[in-house]
């Protein structure tokens, strides 16, 4: 159900506030570019910084300016799972086409309340649900046998972005479920060799300054021109580490303004980048002919 290049979208902001204009040219110009999803209110959608209104509203617009285009994928994990299944029923509501719910952070739940928190989430709200594992942010991996159960027990599991950069984890994932599930990288460096051991994709960062390549990328694989996939690769590798020469989305957020799709503003604790990495990142996106 959902594969192919997906964007972790950023949420631009203007004056302190969701700058909603923005938001749907961004939309329209991923949808102009091949983007194949959108998530909106994922890590790189600064999620953990918007009130429940704000985040509600953030995914009413994405909804509305895709029109059923392509998919909208609302982030809606939270580290309490009686909220977590709130923010999916807002989100089915409002016309999501799936939920991408993220490990419990901070609480470091053990296998089995991994197991539990996800169950209930699938029981309560039938939405398609995309697990999202990434132990850099989160303090806690969620392993491929708890994977293997949640796909076993919940229908609407139908996925998961796997974002520990462990290939061998991914292959043993793909090994137990991907006859069930899409398994999507979510580190924009693995897109291409999770490709190559039957993954579906990625929800990914650099899509949001390179939406064409990113998507051909993935276009590429499928029609079998193993060549051109590769060359992509090697041509965004220079993009996939400037997004995290510093937390991102900082470094994403900071390129679409260098580019003049958003303002370039942070909620607190995130900020602006410091002076000698923001050069850094400028030349890339020049060497990338991205900017001139």
């Amino acid at each position: 159900m959902f594969k192919g290049s997906i964007v972790a979208i950023v949420t631009p902001f203007k004056n302190g506030k969701f700058d909603e204009k923005a938001y749907a040219n961004l939309i329209e110009w991923h949808i102009a570019k091949g983007t194949h999803g959108i998530v909106p209110c994922g890590t790189t959608g600064e999620a953990s910084t918007l009130g429940f209104g704000e985040h509600y509203r953030v995914i009413e617009v994405a909804v509305k300016a895709a029109n059923k285009r392509i998919p909208v994928i609302a982030g809606t994990g939270a580290n309490a799972t009686d909220e977590a299944i709130e923010i999916t029923q807002k989100a089915k509501k409002l016309g999501a086409d799936g939920a991408l719910l993220v490990t419990p952070y901070y609480n470091k739940p053990t296998q089995e309340g991994l197991y539990r928190h996800y169950k209930a989430v699938a029981d309560a709200v039938k939405i398609p649900i995309i697990l999202y594992n990434v132990p850099g942010r989160t303090a806690v991996n969620m392993l491929p046998s708890t994977v293997t159960r949640l796909a076993e027990a919940c229908k609407n599991i139908v996925s998961i972005k796997e974002a520990t950069g462990d290939m061998k984890q991914a292959s043993e994932i793909i090994r137990l479920c991907g006859k069930r599930l899409t398994i999507l990288s979510g580190d924009d460096f693995t897109t291409l060799p999770l490709l190559a051991l039957g993954g579906h994709g990625a929800i990914s960062v650099t899509a949001n300054v390179a939406p064409a390549d990113s998507a051909e990328m993935y276009n590429a694989w499928e029609r079998g021109d193993i060549a051109k996939a590769r060359d992509i690769h090697y041509k965004l590798e220079p993009l996939n580490a400037a997004m995290f020469i510093e937390t991102n989305p900082i470094p994403v957020k900071t390129a679409l303004a260098m580019m003049g799709k958003i303002k370039e503003e942070f909620r607190l604790p995130l900020c602006e980048m410091s002076k000698a990495n923001r050069e850094k990142l400028k030349d890339i996106l020049k060497n990338a002919k991205i900017i001139k």
